[in-house]
């Protein structure tokens, strides 16, 4: 019989319903995900240039990499996240530190890409060669790991690869397990890569790689098709053989799919959907803070109206840290608010501001007698909770002399915004993948001055401590280091925390085996379906 349930779920993923003398050969409905989200890739390639946040999905599971992070359990149940250090082979079968900590060498297991071809070393060290050379966000992400230039790696045969490091770096390995270094069949890659040494037209628009899964269709804004790569060798094959991923951008038709059984699983819903989901109690939903992850206003200390610390200030101890959480995460998430004096050797941390309008009003009458307007931008894309943020941001600033007008930026333009660094107040999420103190404020506020240094910071004495901090093999020295940068920042608020929010994921409770990776988007070679849980 036909229902309208299993009508619907054949209109999501018509290609799953099959003539019935095919159906040996067709994935079961529990060998089939319906993922519903807002939105999918832009690219089939995660170290091209302006490649969108999906993409990191596409190269978790479509390829390999030398390393990856080992299952750490959830508090609580619901499934397993990541701990950096906590690491496992994918394509490595094994590998070794030099004694002088200034190498590590690799033995590669016997894995092919999706072409058949058995995977190599020289296949490793074109994907490497690629990652530190093409530029943009891939470049810098190996390069915070301390991955900079293709001298560093050499295929010393077939099986064996050994990574140079300019420098003892806490962060190398576990940068070797973010989504950016992925193995590329450079073969395949190159033959079609029409005379461009890197092949990124070809890439963004084809998959050359070894992973779990291979793309089997690929239509940006409409679905994007995932099937199980059954010679997959890199770890336990995936009991999903087939993912269908729809892109929805309405979050009310996608919370009604999840409620009605039509779709599997669905991310990035708006909090408040998750936390009526959860007081229901009939969908499964898995939250996890999300690690070096928070909503941060950033104060331009380059140019307008914020290089006056006292103005920095008067923001921190403004901003009503817990309506905030409530009326905009709906408590999915964590106050940064309130903090100890001296910090922790920890980050995320509250600040140790909290909501005092009168404190706040005296910094502005000492500071700009006749108040002052500004403006407060933020990424339409993350309008769910960054729109009422904003709003209450403008109304508390109102009542200390600052006016605000707000301004949304869509979100295929938010970073050449931001990287403009012109802005004076900026409203942004920023989650570091290396969940360490020092990596997120070298993104954040090192005078590297990357994209996400919004607030256009510049100190030579925070970018020492926190260079001290990432390279020194000295616990002591570190712990000094971090407790001192935190506090530098608590004073000058180039950024101001006000949430740690919670990644939150909703499935039906046949779902099980949920897998939190740092890029935040799913990864189906764990996921199983079968008996409510």
């Amino acid at each position: 019989m036909i229902t309208r349930r299993t009508a619907l779920a054949a209109g999501l993923a018509a290609p799953f319903v099959a003539r019935s003398q095919a159906r040996a050969q067709n994935p079961t409905r529990n060998e089939t995900l319906l993922l519903v989200q807002e939105y999918g890739p832009n690219s089939l390639d995660m170290q091209g240039i302006g490649a969108s946040q999906p993409v990191n999905g596409v190269a978790l599971n479509c390829y390999d990499r030398l390393l990856r992070f080992a299952p750490v359990p959830i508090p609580g149940g619901g499934g397993h996240a990541v701990k950096m250090g906590e690491l496992e082979g994918e394509l490595a079968e094994s590998w070794q530190v030099a004694s002088d900590g200034m190498s590590c060498t690799f033995k590669l297991r016997d894995a092919k890409f999706h072409s058949g071809r058995p995977v190599t070393a020289r296949d490793v060290k074109w994907s490497l060669d690629r990652a530190v050379s093409i530029g943009g966000f891939a470049t810098t992400q190996m390069n915070a790991g301390s991955l900079e230039k293709p001298e560093q790696f050499v295929a010393l045969d077939d099986k064996t690869f050994r990574i140079d490091f300019v420098r003892k770096d806490k962060m190398t390995m576990s940068n070797l397990a973010v989504t950016i270094p992925f193995v590329i069949d450079s073969e395949l890659a190159q033959r079609n890569g029409g005379g461009d040494p890197w092949a990124k037209e070809w890439l963004k628009n084809n998959v050359a790689g070894s992973g779990a899964y291979r793309v089997e269709s690929w239509k940006p804004g409409v679905e994007t098709i995932y099937v199980r790569n059954d010679a997959w060798t890199s770890g336990k094959l995936p009991q999903l053989r087939r993912v269908i991923a729809r892109d929805i951008a309405s979050p009310s038709t996608r919370r009604a799919l999840i409620e009605k059984g039509d779709a599997d699983i669905s991310y990035g819903l708006p909090p408040k959907d998750f936390k009526d989901l959860i007081d229901a109690g009939k969908i499964k939903v898995v939250g996890v803070p999300i690690p070096n992850g928070v909503w941060s206003v950033y104060l331009n200390t380059a140019v307008g109206p914020f290089t006056d610390v006292r103005l920095r200030q008067a923001v921190a101890w403004v901003l009503p840290y817990e309506k905030i959480l409530q009326a905009s995460l709906f408590g999915r998430g964590l106050d940064m608010s309130g903090g100890p004096e001296t910090p922790r050797v920890a980050w995320p941390q509250p600040f140790p501001y909290r909501t005092d309008p009168a404190k706040a009003k005296a910094l502005v009458q000492a500071a700009a007698p006749n108040g002052l307007s500004t403006t407060l931008l933020f990424d339409a894309g993350n309008a769910t909770v960054a729109e009422p943020m904003a709003v209450l941001i403008k109304e508390a600033l109102a009542g200390i002399g600052i006016t605000v007008e707000i301004g949304k930026i869509p979100g295929a333009n938010f970073r050449g915004e931001i990287s403009k660094k012109t802005n004076p107040m900026v409203l942004n999420r920023f989650a570091g993948w290396l969940d360490y103190p020092d990596y997120y404020l070298f993104w954040t506020l090192h005078g590297a001055n990357s994209i996400f240094n919004i607030a256009s910071y510049q100190n030579p004495e925070l970018d020492k401590l926190i260079d001290t901090a990432r390279f020194t093999d000295d616990k002591a020295v570190y712990d000094r280091s971090v407790i001192d940068f935190v506090s530098l920042a608590e004073r000058e608020v180039p950024m101001v925390p006000i949430a740690q929010p919670t990644h939150d994921v909703a499935m039906q409770r046949t779902i099980n085996g949920y897998q939190f990776q740092p890029c935040r988007e799913p990864d189906f070679r764990y996921l199983t379906k079968g008996t409510a849980s």
